[in-house]
């Protein structure tokens, strides 16, 4: 049974304090790019409303290659073997990367982390085995009241028995659901992040529309009884006009549950 929905944005599209008066969700960003330290991550904490819902992008280091555009945008490089880095690999420059991930996640109090794997990490049973590997040691690494997420962007959701396999471990399978269908009977939860619709697996400058985002009310709807807490952050340029404009969709429906 559905117990509490929080709708909210990756990342800040206006102000911290213009955000805050609307919405308790955030998913951070920058974390992706490159860790804070520990000093800008307590200060970030204690910069948000205490009430507020964090959670935060994987440092890409551990899903994304070195060969990757956005590692050029990363400020400082991880250490040891480059090549040993990304793909959700079992190696021990990605499990280091994980622990110091969780760190920061700690400190920042964050309700879930989200693995984003890029189109390029394709479905194989070795690169299966070798992400069930990875994420068996990461489930030991993070606190048990932490959500572990992972976005498998590609051809990953064509293989369903292969992501159950994955998801079976406690790993919340996180999708754009206008999409795509998750796989929430494992953990209860609904992670859903919306990254514009048309032609290929983002359209940043799409707008949703009324019609879409009644039917995305409808979805969210479709798993009230399968899942106690979900999490709808929208990914786009409109996206926090859309946010709004959906939450009180979903607030005339399930009215004290929205948040």
């Amino acid at each position: 049974m559905l117990k509490r929905v929080f709708v909210g944005c990756c990342g800040f599209p206006v102000s911290r304090n213009r955000y805050f008066t609307e919405f308790k969700l955030v998913e951070l960003q920058n974390t992706f790019y490159d860790l804070p330290s520990e000093s800008d991550a307590t200060s970030l904490r204690n910069a948000v409303p205490a009430d507020a819902v964090l959670t935060m992008k994987a440092w890409q280091v551990i899903t994304h290659p070195a060969t990757s555009p956005t590692w050029k945008k990363m400020k400082n490089k991880p250490e040891g073997d480059l090549e040993k880095y990304g793909y959700l690999r079992p190696t021990k420059e990605n499990l280091r990367a994980w622990e110091k991930t969780v760190d920061i996640a700690k400190i920042l109090r964050v309700r879930a982390i989200v693995l984003q794997t890029p189109p390029s990490f394709r479905f194989s049973e070795d690169n299966l085995q070798s992400v069930i590997k990875f994420f068996e040691q990461a489930l030991s690494i993070a606190p048990r009241d932490m959500l572990v997420c992972w976005e498998p962007r590609g051809d990953w959701n064509l293989h369903r028995n292969a992501l159950k396999q994955v998801i079976e471990l406690g790993i919340v399978h996180v999708v754009d659901i206008l999409k795509n269908d998750p796989i929430v009977d494992v953990t209860g939860i609904l992670y859903v992040r919306l990254h514009g619709l048309g032609k290929g697996e983002v359209n940043y400058r799409y707008k949703y529309t009324d019609a879409d985002l009644e039917n995305l009310v409808n979805k969210v709807l479709g798993y009230s009884n399968s899942v106690h807490e979900a999490y709808i952050l929208f990914n786009n340029i409109y996206m926090f006009d859309d946010a709004l404009r959906f939450r009180h969709k979903l607030k005339a429906v399930l009215q004290d549950i929205v948040t």
